[in-house]
């Protein structure tokens, strides 16, 4: 498997949201008024104007307060389950250069909210205005032009990686070793899965709930994406198929 990849090292990263202000930046994305919810976090949640965040938690470690920190994205799906959904296979590009999984604006159809409840990871948003869904492309005009995805470039401590994905899975498995050493429930997340491959520290789970695929198939409501999915008649393939 060709294409790009990411490494996102959690052990390295401050979060000092540099890579949170430099997606807006580059993509040109209106702040949002936000309000104090008892969390540094800023904001509370992904939307179609925040298309990348960084997520705070803290846990208990061995009797210790721990700080956990995850700049969220779109995972770039090796097999997008998400583009699946919409009717019009143009809404989604899967870019076969680099393996980008891209939307258009003709993703602002009647799928909308199918296509977010495809999603493994909880990524996509709905303009409330609009009705486009939004998310990470991966930078991929920075990418086709030679340069790193704007994330990458503004991140100071090498959480954020990229690059070639046979360069960045052998660099994962270094840090991955490297990891060990201090955190020994250190893993990758969905790395054969994902073009954005997470090293985390400790238990996924513990930074959010949909850092891994783990918590797909359960929704907020109680209602499962292949209930949804099925409801709209919509066929959905799952990360394990």
């Amino acid at each position: 498997m060709n294409g790009k990849s990411f490494l996102v090292d959690l052990t390295r990263c401050t979060a000092c949201r540099g890579c949170q202000v430099a997606c807006k930046q580059w993509k040109k994305l209106p702040a949002e008024k936000t309000t104090n919810w008892g969390s540094y976090q800023n904001p509370k949640d992904l939307s179609s104007k925040t298309i990348r965040l960084v997520r705070f938690s803290e846990i208990m470690d061995n009797g210790t307060l721990r700080w956990l920190f995850f700049p969220e994205q779109c995972r770039h799906c090796v097999d997008a389950p998400c583009s699946t959904v919409p009717d019009n296979p143009k809404a989604i590009i899967h870019d076969p250069e680099t393996g980008a999984v891209v939307y258009t604006e003709l993703t602002a159809k009647e799928d909308g909210e199918a296509i977010r409840m495809a999603c493994p990871y909880d990524i996509p948003r709905i303009d409330p205005e609009t009705k486009v869904v939004n998310k990470c492309d991966m930078c991929i005009d920075r990418v086709r032009a030679g340069k790193l995805p704007a994330c990458v470039q503004a991140c100071p401590t090498g959480t954020m990686n990229f690059g070639d994905r046979e360069d960045m899975l052998k660099l994962a498995q270094e840090r991955l070793s490297a990891a060990k050493k201090k955190f020994p429930k250190a893993e990758l997340v969905d790395p054969d899965e994902t073009r954005v491959i997470f090293l985390a520290a400790v238990d996924p789970a513990s930074y959010y709930e949909y850092l891994s695929s783990d918590a797909s198939d359960v929704m907020p409501d109680s209602l499962t994406r292949k209930q949804f999915l099925a409801k709209l008649g919509k066929p959905i393939r799952s990360m394990n198929s």
